[in-house]
């Protein structure tokens, strides 16, 4: 190839300006290696320039001199651009990331080619430059071991690939981050303080790393544990099943793979006379390593939620003491107050306005407090029913599957209710309602307010009667029904309703 022609120049030159606007685009955290080739290729350019002037005006001495050096930087400009896209452009573009020691090392045998081509036709005896070069490279190879040994190790990591580029590891003293980058002498590693460690390579040679969450062909998932421990009156079989079934629900957690499933353990009982605890364990897996503090609190969330619903407070421990001054008055003095609390959130339901103040006081104390964390189920769609829930704290969201398809309708807010017709008829859940907060509740179970429907019967024709005119509030939005059609379709409702709640609290 003639590189010392306009011609060629041209092409050489309009071949960099493609391949730096691609490179530009593609890959931008690479601007620094086109600026390199910009050097190479300003220079040859020149070269070019310079010879067309000394053919034009017959310098041979001048001519030939920059001839060699026109070839020297042309080829240079030539190689450098076939790395860039071939290491930058096409090969990740395949999905193939060769290591950057590779497009270096190619780079310089390259250029240490050229410029041994170079001196040779300078008449330059390249064969002493190489047994005095060996001499000095002796030298500098005893004085500079340490250094040489990060080289070395630099280029067998990228070579065997045992750590790559995005690999979460662990180091010897404990310190997790995430690899940046390899280098020549060192590796760059980002933890999650996003703090920088720069760690020499022949360190990491020489040491124990553990790569975090990476097996032969198998996803990435990182095995992840929080301890907790529960009083010895809880059985163990009991907490385990708890855990497990609040932890394996759905909607999943966030980061927490669901194959294998987060699972509970009963670790150990204690050894001494002081602690009246087991030890128990939550495993799960992460599926992304960088949020391993934002999802244990998840978890640990989920956690606290199912115990509390299943009435299992977390251990104390022994040595803790505690001194109360709750005397009768005082204790009398709380439960009214919770009486009220309770009594100010049955009122809220709108079909129990027909009970008496002593039938609210019978309720409220019969109405279990429930807490259910942010993300799970309150209610199934089609789970089974016997009793309604009453949100005194938090919000939800109400779901609906039809046709394989899952649709959010609605948002709801404390204070209010749900499940109405699973408490008064059994009938399935008719949609799916997920916290999106916290929410605090009470729950009212059907066997607790059969006694007062037992006793009064009557009222039940009334509470149809507030049933159907709900539903059909909901309809007439929808279906626009004027006065006389929604009257009739809340006749219509009343009465099927008024069956339905006859023959589930078996009044018939």
């Amino acid at each position: 190839m003639t590189l010392t022609t306009m011609l060629t120049a041209s092409i050489i030159f309009v071949v960099f300006l493609i391949t730096a606007a691609l490179l530009r685009t593609v890959s931008p955290e690479n601007n620094s290696h086109i600026k390199r080739v910009a050097y190479f290729c300003i220079m040859y350019l020149l070269t070019v320039v310079i010879i067309q002037f000394a053919r034009f005006y017959s310098w041979s001495e001048i001519n030939a001199i920059v001839v060699n050096l026109s070839y020297l930087t042309g080829w240079i400009t030539i190689i450098e651009l076939c790395s860039i896209i071939v290491f930058k452009l096409a090969l990740p573009k395949l999905g193939q990331n060769p290591p950057s020691i590779i497009c270096d090392l190619f780079l310089g045998l390259s250029i240490i080619i050229l410029i041994g081509i170079t001196l040779r036709n300078f008449d330059v005896d390249t064969t002493s430059i190489v047994a005095t070069s060996a001499v000095v490279t002796g030298i500098l190879a005893i004085g500079l071991q340490a250094t040489l040994g990060n080289i070395i190790g630099g280029i067998a990591l990228q070579i065997d690939r045992s750590i790559r580029i995005g690999d979460w590891i662990q180091l010897e003293n404990g310190d997790q981050g995430r690899v940046q980058e390899i280098r020549w002498r060192h590796t760059v590693i980002e933890t999650r303080n996003w703090d920088t460690i720069i760690v020499p390579n022949s360190s990491l040679l020489s040491a124990n790393i553990i790569i975090l969450g990476k097996r032969a062909g198998k996803p990435l998932q990182h095995r992840m544990s929080i301890l907790f421990n529960v009083d010895f009156r809880t059985n163990p079989s009991h907490v385990i099943d708890i855990v497990e079934k609040a932890l394996q629900a759905s909607p999943a957690i966030l980061n927490v793979a669901k194959t294998p499933p987060p699972n509970c353990t009963c670790l150990d009982f204690s050894s001494d006379n002081r602690d009246s605890y087991a030890h128990y364990a939550v495993c799960y897996w992460l599926t992304e390593i960088k949020d391993d503090d934002l999802t244990n609190s998840l978890v640990r969330r989920r956690l606290y939620a199912a115990l509390q619903r299943a009435n299992i407070p977390l251990a104390i421990p022994a040595s803790q003491l505690f001194i109360d001054n709750n005397n009768t008055e005082r204790r009398e003095r709380k439960d009214q107050q919770d009486i009220e609390k309770r009594i100010n959130a049955l009122k809220n339901i709108g079909f129990l306005d027909v009970l008496t103040q002593q039938e609210y006081m019978h309720i409220a104390r019969t109405l279990q407090p429930v807490l259910y964390s942010q993300g799970e189920n309150i209610m199934i769609q089609n789970d089974h029913a016997s009793g309604l829930y009453i949100l005194t704290e938090g919000s939800a969201e109400v779901w609906v599957r039809s046709a394989e398809q899952n649709s959010k309708v609605a948002d709801i807010s404390a204070p209010t209710f749900i499940g109405e017709m699973g408490l008064m008829t059994g009938a399935p859940r008719s949609a799916t309602i997920v916290s999106s907060r916290d929410v605090y509740c009470y729950y009212l179970h059907r066997d607790d307010f059969q006694e007062i429907i037992q006793q009064r019967p009557n009222i039940i024709e009334k509470i149809s009667d507030i049933l159907a005119r709900r539903e059909v509030e909901t309809q007439t939005i929808k279906d626009q029904l004027n006065k006389e059609a929604k009257n009739k379709k809340v006749e219509e409702i009343s009465v099927h309703l008024l069956i339905k709640i006859r023959t589930f609290f078996g009044l018939d």
